[in-house]
C-alpha cells in the first residue's frame, strides 16, 4: 500500500452544475470544492478528477433510454469541468468515464499514485449516482484503503437522495464526514 492520500473530484462538469442537469445543490458547493482542491494541492495531496463522458448517440444507449437528457457529450461545453475548476486541473489528471461508475477507476488511480493509496477522499456530483457508484467501486477494489466522502462537498439530485446515498455508503464502510 502506498502512503499517498488522494482527493477525487467526481464529475464537476458544466452540465451537472449550470447546464442541462443543473441543480441548486451542485451550484452551492462549487466554491467549497475549489477551496478543498487548493488546500489539498498546497498540502501535496494528489488531486484527480473524473468526467462523465458520452457521445452523440447517448439517447441510443441504455443510460440514455433510462435518463433521456443529453448531457456531458465529449467536445461540447457541458462536458468540460466548471470554469472555476479548469485552472486547477490538468488533462492528465482527468479520467473520462463512459458511465456513472467506472471499473477503470481503481487501476487508473493506482497508476497515477504508483500503488494503492492509503486514503481516497471523494467529493463532487451527484452523490446518489456517480459519487456513490465510484466510492463503492473504490472500496471494493481497495478494501484496506480508507475511502471517505465529504458530505458538505457533494450534491445529489435532491437533498433526500443525497442523504439516502450517504447512508448507503456508511453501511458499506465508507467514512462519511
Amino acid at each position: 500500500m502506498n502512503s499517498e492520500k488522494v482527493l477525487l473530484v467526481i464529475d464537476m462538469q458544466t452540465d451537472f452544475v449550470t447546464g442541462t442537469l443543473a441543480n441548486m445543490e451542485a451550484q452551492a458547493i462549487t466554491e467549497g470544492i475549489a477551496g478543498r482542491i487548493r488546500e489539498c494541492k498546497e498540502d501535496g495531496k494528489k488531486v484527480l478528477f473524473t468526467r462523465d463522458t458520452h457521445s452523440d448517440d447517448y439517447l441510443d444507449t441504455q443510460e440514455g433510454r433510462m435518463l433521456p437528457v443529453v448531457h456531458c457529450v465529449k467536445g461540447r461545453p457541458g462536458h468540460e469541468l466548471i470554469d472555476c475548476l479548469q485552472p486547477l486541473a490538468s488533462e492528465e489528471d482527468i479520467l473520462d468515464k463512459p458511465a456513472f461508475g467506472s471499473m477503470q477507476l481503481p487501476e487508473w488511480i493506482e497508476r497515477k499514485c504508483g500503488g494503492v493509496p492509503e486514503e481516497i477522499e471523494v467529493i463532487g456530483v451527484c452523490t446518489d449516482i456517480c459519487v456513490i457508484s465510484n466510492a463503492l467501486i473504490l472500496k471494493a477494489a481497495f478494501p484496506e484503503t480508507v475511502v471517505k466522502v465529504d458530505s458538505r462537498l457533494c450534491a445529489g439530485v435532491t437533498p433526500e437522495s443525497h442523504e439516502t446515498a450517504l447512508n448507503a455508503m456508511k453501511a458499506c464502510q465508507i467514512i462519511v464526514e
